[in-house]
């Protein structure tokens, strides 16, 4: 099931991110625990959270605003269909398309992004995000 998130969603979907993002081990670690709590509250403030529930056990999430800025899922939960149910929201939400960031070395991702029609528009050198690693700006259009 695909819900908004509330404020009392933002621990599970800290403690969420922080094991899905352990699984991307080329990226250093830039941000405490804490740190985490503080930024993804101030998300829920400014842009649509969505999470993905199956027996009251958060499974995934979403953040759109005039992009996709997050899509995370438990590591158990790859390959499950979570993501594609995730994406697909995302794609009802933002019916005129969007674009979203992916680390180059997340083959994974871009394998996904790309079996849902993403196509590649800019690769950086990782000059520009807080990891310093190289990324590739995705977009989506119906």
């Amino acid at each position: 099931m695909i819900r908004q998130a509330t404020p009392a969603d933002v621990p599970a979907i800290v403690e969420l991110f922080e094991r899905s993002f352990a699984t991307l081990t080329f990226l250093p670690v830039v941000h405490t625990h804490e740190q985490n709590e503080i930024y993804f509250r101030g998300v829920l403030e400014k842009q649509e959270v969505w999470v993905h529930e199956d027996g009251g056990t958060l499974q995934g999430f979403i953040t759109i605003s005039g992009m996709v800025d997050h899509l995370y899922l438990e590591p158990d939960a790859f390959g499950t269909g979570v993501a594609d149910a995730l994406f697909e929201h995302a794609t009802r939400r933002r019916p005129g398309g969007f674009t979203f960031w992916v680390f180059q070395q997340n083959a994974r991702a871009r394998r996904f992004y790309e079996r849902h029609g993403c196509r590649a528009i800019e690769l950086t050198d990782g000059e520009r995000n807080e990891e310093r690693t190289p990324d590739v700006l995705y977009e989506w259009r119906p």
